[in-house]
């Protein structure tokens, strides 16, 4: 049987329940002391493990929005998504392995629930390093989901795959004659013009994790 939670305990549950059902997502520890009007993080911390170890709560302390309401949970259908490393809105930056860039190793995995991601198969989040897409609401820092796809639409954001670099970055992508456009959403960056046979498509946006830090 759960012991009794204290008032603050019961703002904290309320505000992580009302993120989740806003966002799409968990808070991070400096969200709820922002929401909560809690004076520091380390507090925030304590009365987590409170709550995790009376059962309300899960955290996984090696990620930043890793609490998961078990009361919450028990009405949606969530899902583990593989965080497949970081990917530039910027220029194109180097893959630590070689061959494929769909052999980077997993390390990491974050829950969305399904109604953010439409029941797809193949789902997988990439970290935002830069701001070539800040004009289109991806900044440095960001989380995007991405449906596996090695085709995309004009228009299109997507993850795109230099071959001969091991480079990978994301860009809308344009098909004019002979090239490929990879156009930055920032005015102040230029598109970059490839063959079709230098890149692969590896992936479509499908939605966006703000960075609230």
């Amino acid at each position: 049987m759960r012991k009794e939670i204290s008032d603050k305990q019961k703002r904290m549950l309320s505000f992580i329940r009302e993120f989740l059902s806003g966002r799409g997502y968990p808070p991070t520890i400096r969200d709820i002391a922002e929401g909560c009007h809690i004076s520091s993080t380390s507090v925030v911390n304590y009365n987590l493990r409170v709550l995790e170890r009376e059962g309300y709560l899960h955290c996984d302390k090696g990620v930043s929005r890793g609490i998961e309401l078990s009361e919450y949970n028990r009405g949606e259908t969530w899902s583990s998504v593989p965080v497949m490393g970081q990917i530039a809105a910027g220029l194109p930056i180097s893959v630590p392995d070689s061959g494929s860039w769909n052999s980077v190793r997993i390390a990491e995995t974050i829950q969305l629930p399904q109604e953010l991601t439409g029941g797809r198969e193949n789902i997988y989040v990439l970290r935002v390093k830069g701001n070539s897409m800040i004009d289109a609401l991806i900044g440095d820092g960001d989380m995007v989901v991405m449906q596996e796809a090695n085709t995309a639409e004009d228009g299109e954001m997507v993850a795109v795959w230099f071959k001969n670099k091991e480079e990978v970055t994301l860009k809308k992508i344009y098909h004019e004659g002979e090239y490929i456009r990879l156009q930055p959403a920032n005015e102040q960056m230029s598109p970059i013009y490839v063959a079709p046979g230098d890149i692969q498509v590896q992936g479509k946006v499908i939605c966006v994790i703000r960075c609230m830090v």
